[in-house]
């Protein structure tokens, strides 16, 4: 595959990051979108490497959004893409078969503790679909994960749930991340351990 300028980084440790919101109304103007603004201020508090974003609010239909998610990919490098929104019952909620059609290994794992997660808030967390996959091609590949589409809980799930003292309760999603970024090739992330601790064996740390 040839590469283009958008595949090229600013420095070797620079994380590209998509970001898609999911939503009919939103993408048509109708309110404001809270999801990619979410999204743009946890992750900058949470991860002290540069990173460039490129978002994209876009209507809750499954070919959009699996283009989106390989446009980002493919496209722009990204290392991960983070999706917000269309994960619930409804016949208009698709995000997750269309985010499986854009990947090539499911890791379901990240959809089962958001689940968990926010079951400790609201019993109807059970009805939410969000998994992840990773999307490889040839001389790269991705992570791409569904998140919820409220703000508060997108923050939660990324996070986890921390006590009155800021201890870890329930571990975030996104303390997982940086570790599967490194087996697939991404650049080494490196987070504000008091937002979110990444997780590595110990002889994946850097020193």
């Amino acid at each position: 595959m040839k590469h283009n300028q958008a595949w090229e980084r600013s420095t070797p440790s620079e994380l590209k990051i998509g970001l898609i919101s999911i939503s009919d109304r939103a993408s048509k103007g109708v309110y404001q979108d809270e999801g990619i603004p979410t999204l743009q201020t946890w992750l900058i508090k949470a991860i002290k490497n540069s990173c460039a974003l490129h978002e994209r609010l876009i209507a809750d239909e499954s070919e959009i959004i699996t283009e989106t998610i390989i446009e980002l990919v493919d496209e722009f490098c990204c290392d991960l893409v983070l999706t917000t929104g269309g994960t619930g019952p409804s016949r208009r909620d698709v995000t997750p078969e269309a985010t499986l059609e854009a990947g090539t290994r499911e890791l379901p794992g990240f959809g089962e503790q958001m689940r968990q997660i926010s079951l400790k808030f609201v019993p109807t967390a059970i009805l939410s679909r969000q998994t992840a996959v990773l999307r490889e091609i040839e001389g790269h590949a991705a992570l791409i994960i569904n998140l919820p589409g409220q703000p508060k809980a997108i923050a939660e799930t990324l996070e986890g749930l921390k006590d009155e003292n800021g201890k870890s309760i329930v571990p975030g999603i996104f303390a997982a991340v940086p570790y599967c970024i490194d087996l697939i090739g991404g650049p080494y992330i490196e987070t504000n351990e008091e937002v979110v601790k990444a997780f590595r064996p110990k002889n994946a740390i850097k020193k």
